[in-house]
Order: structure tokens, then C-alpha cells, then sequence
């Protein structure tokens, strides 16, 4: 059988026009209608036609740029991004044949990171009005990312103090050095400012941990990293390393995110309230359910929630037993199953717990569940959560058969994002370094899933187009 050879002497095959390089269901396009479909003055870019001096790149190009880059990870880096503009048909097209460099890629990226944070929520908006986010049930959960920044460049009191530690012993060392070679004639110069070089090294990094000593003082913190000071150490079966805790809230209805942030935070207790907040507030309605798991049961931020909204997040139960004591709000007291009463004596602020005791101890020692319900001569004591009415509220809502089945749709919802980022996309990292820079990273990678699945759920490519555009 015969092969079937190239021949580079063959005359061009691409047609003399540039749209014509791609079909009308390519992925591309539904990218270029996104991106036309954006309100770039809402997005705090400002076109000026009459602009002096050299005339910069069309920001909707970039914009289509990035977006499109982005759902593609082999294409984020903004080298990678110029080569594309050169080799592949689609970024080609994209761009009408312009050609921006690496560096002006770089920089319209870093100096747009506001912009770029945006994108999201007019993605959002657009699902909304095409009715596929309704915003009634959310599903929040969060991935650690690393930073754009090395373990190495970390520093904490105690690595500090070693440094500090060290500095002072070399210099030490060196002073005496050199006061030994001073005693002897013989000595060469050469080595007196090779010690005096290194000397001056020694007091230069003392100089600079002790600065970060300070910097990690003023900003109250285990950790700071030099090389980007907001991210923070993180840990996960991969290891330690400096990271980012990224936060997603998804709606129910299609799967499509509603929300997505950054957090400088090795944890997610705490942050359930702010990510529903934050997908409200691109959806414009209250939600009605916000669903997370155990890592967000932080009940001093659950309570801010439970009265606008039903709460489905796992609690860990106080181990105190209580079924044989009644709690009476009006007079804040309990009740034992003998009819004793204990009431509040004080408060641990630090665990936001109330503590009660039984006014008299005899009491507990002549009935007749002591040893069983207290072997203390002190009497039985009970502690109660600031939060405890929150606790029994949002217990109460995942015994209910109903909403059971709506906290099984967690696994499904909220995993699929992830897993598309990991996956599909293989992001493990960032590329920009500060907190601004990786919301605008976390925006771009949330609005190419948005993208995504919209194209499956408007029919393809030339039913999207046709959405976006009414």
C-alpha cells in the first residue's frame, strides 16, 4: 500500500480570508460572542478612539484572548499565548490576525486584574437571564491551589529566630577572624575583603529578616511568604506549600458556577456566609438553601445565615450528655430528670461557651444517678454553645428526608467544577502572584467552565452565538 507523503513546496490550502479559517460550530466563536456580549464600561474599561501616542491593542481582543487562553491550561502563560497567536488557526481568527508579544500579553493581564475579576459576574448574569441559574439551592466548596511561590521563601518566628540565631554567630566568627589575621604581618589583603564582603552579607540579611519579623508582627500572622506575601502555607496529601484557598458556589438547577473567589486561608471554616453572600450578589436574588460540608461548620458564621436562609452543613455535637436534662430559655437554666437545677455560673469566651453547675453539690451526691451521671463532688456541670439554637436548628434540617436528598446533590455539583479544573484544564497553580491576581485567575477559570457547559445546555456552538447575541 502506498504512504501518503508531505510536500512543503505545495501551494497554500487556508482561503484568502481570515474568517474562513475556522467552521461555524467551532468552540471558538461561541468565545468571540462572549466576549462581544460583555458590558466593558461595567467592567471598568473605558474605550477612548482618540487616544495620543502609540495606538495599544483592542482590550475586547485581549479580553477574548485571556478567556479563550484560559479554557485551553497549555495556552495560560502568556508566552505560550504569543506563540499561539502564531501557529494556531483559532487564537488566529480570534484576534483578526493581531499579534501582541509576551509582554504585552503580560502586562494588559496584571494591569486588568480588576477587569479580568469581573468577567465572572456578567457570566453569571447571562445564565440568569437565559434561565439556566435560578440561585434557589448553592453548593460551596473549596480546592487548595498553590501559589505562583516557593515553600523556601516562607517564614515563620521560629525560622526567624534560627536565622537570627545563625547571622550572629557568623558575624561573631568573622569579627574574630579578622582580628586574628590583623595580628599577623604576613596576611594578605585579598583575604581581609573577601571577610569584609561577607561580613557585609551577614549584617544585609539580618537586616532583611529582621523586616520581616516586623512586617510579620504589624500583619498579625503565623507565615509570610517574601516572594507573595499573601498567600499562605497550606497542606494536602501532596504535601506543604504556599497556596491559595480557592472557593466555588454552584447552583443547583444546570451545574454552573455562581460564584468564585480566593481566600488566604489554609481552612474553610468561616467562609460560608461570605461565598453565598458573594453569589447573591452576581445572581441578585437571596438564596434559599446553601449547602456545604463539615469544614464549614464554624457555628458563629452559620448563625448570621439561619434566619434567611436554610442551612445544610454537617455539625460535630457537643459530647455532653443531655438527654436527661432540660434547658429552660426564659430563665437560662437546666433541669435534671430529679427536678435539680443548674444554672449559668460562667462564660468561656474563648470556647463561646456557657457553663452551669448545680447550686449545691449535696444535691448530686445523695441522688441517686451519682457515679452514673457524675462522679464529681463538685456536682454535675453542663456547658452550652453561644450557638447552640443555630446547632439544633440546622440539625434539624438535615434529619428532614427532603432535604437529604437535596445535601446528597452536593457531591455531584460541586465536584464536577473541580474536577474540570484539575482535569480537563490540569490547573495546579497559579500564575499570578498576589491576591488580586489569582481572583482574576480564578474568574477566568470559572467563566471557561460557565462557557463550557452553556454551549452543551444552548444546543452547540451556533445556539449559544444566537443566545448571547438577543
Amino acid at each position: 500500500m502506498a504512504y501518503r507523503y508531505g510536500n512543503r513546496e505545495q501551494g497554500s490550502m487556508l482561503p484568502p480570508c481570515i474568517d474562513d479559517y475556522i467552521g461555524p460550530n467551532d468552540p471558538v466563536r461561541a468565545y468571540d460572542a462572549f466576549v462581544d456580549a460583555l458590558d466593558l464600561q461595567e467592567l471598568g474599561i473605558t474605550i477612548d478612539e482618540e487616544q495620543v501616542g502609540c495606538p495599544p491593542y483592542d482590550p475586547r481582543a485581549m479580553l477574548k484572548l485571556l478567556v479563550y487562553g484560559y479554557s485551553y491550561s497549555a495556552d495560560r502563560s502568556s508566552r505560550k499565548l504569543e506563540r499561539a497567536v502564531y501557529h494556531n488557526l483559532s487564537f488566529i481568527w480570534l484576534l483578526g490576525g493581531l499579534k501582541p508579544d509576551h509582554k504585552t500579553i503580560a502586562n494588559f493581564r496584571h494591569n486588568h486584574r480588576n477587569v479580568l475579576a469581573k468577567i465572572l459576574k456578567q457570566s453569571v448574569r447571562m445564565c440568569v437571564k437565559l434561565g439556566i441559574i435560578e440561585g434557589n439551592t448553592l453548593f460551596v466548596d473549596g480546592t487548595k491551589l498553590r501559589a505562583n511561590a516557593s515553600m523556601k521563601h516562607t517564614w515563620n518566628q521560629k525560622r526567624i529566630d534560627e536565622t537570627l540565631t545563625k547571622v550572629d554567630k557568623r558575624i561573631e566568627t568573622i569579627l574574630r577572624e579578622c582580628e586574628e589575621i590583623d595580628a599577623h604581618d604576613g596576611s594578605s589583603d585579598e583575604s581581609l575583603v573577601e571577610m569584609h564582603k561577607e561580613l557585609q552579607n551577614q549584617h544585609d540579611l539580618r537586616q532583611k529578616v529582621e523586616q520581616i519579623a516586623l512586617e510579620l508582627k504589624n500583619q498579625n500572622r503565623q507565615s509570610i511568604n517574601t516572594t507573595d506575601t499573601d498567600c499562605v502555607s497550606t497542606r494536602s496529601t501532596h504535601g506543604s506549600y504556599a497556596g491559595y484557598n480557592a472557593q466555588i458556589a454552584v447552583d443547583e438547577k444546570h451545574g454552573l458556577i455562581a460564584s468564585g473567589d480566593v481566600v488566604p486561608s489554609s481552612v474553610d471554616q468561616g467562609l460560608l456566609s461570605q461565598q453565598v453572600k458573594n453569589a447573591e450578589e452576581n445572581i441578585e436574588k437571596k438564596c434559599h438553601t446553601a449547602v456545604a460540608d463539615g469544614g464549614y461548620s464554624d457555628l458563629s458564621d452559620l448563625s448570621t445565615m439561619v434566619d434567611n436562609t436554610t442551612v445544610l452543613v454537617p455539625i460535630q455535637r457537643q459530647t455532653d450528655d443531655y438527654e436527661n436534662f432540660t434547658y429552660d430559655q426564659a430563665t437560662n437554666t437546666y433541669c435534671c430528670s430529679e427536678g435539680h437545677v443548674l444554672k449559668q455560673y460562667t462564660i468561656d469566651n474563648n470556647k463561646k461557651r456557657f457553663r452551669y453547675k448545680i447550686s449545691d453539690p449535696k444535691l448530686c451526691q445523695r441522688c441517686a444517678q451519682f457515679g452514673t451521671c457524675t462522679k464529681s463532688k463538685g456536682g454535675r456541670v453542663l456547658s452550652r454553645s453561644f450557638f447552640e439554637e443555630t446547632s439544633q436548628r440546622i440539625q434539624e434540617n438535615l434529619e428532614s428526608e427532603e432535604l437529604k436528598a437535596v445535601y446528597k446533590l452536593r457531591g455531584q455539583r460541586v465536584e464536577h467544577p473541580f474536577g474540570h479544573l484539575r482535569r480537563t484544564l490540569s490547573v495546579r497553580s497559579f500564575l499570578m502572584r498576589g491576591l488580586q491576581g489569582v481572583k482574576a485567575e480564578m474568574s477566568l477559570f470559572a467563566s471557561a467552565f460557565n462557557i463550557r457547559r452553556m454551549i452543551t445546555l444552548m444546543g452547540g456552538v451556533s445556539g449559544f452565538v444566537i443566545a448571547v447575541r438577543m
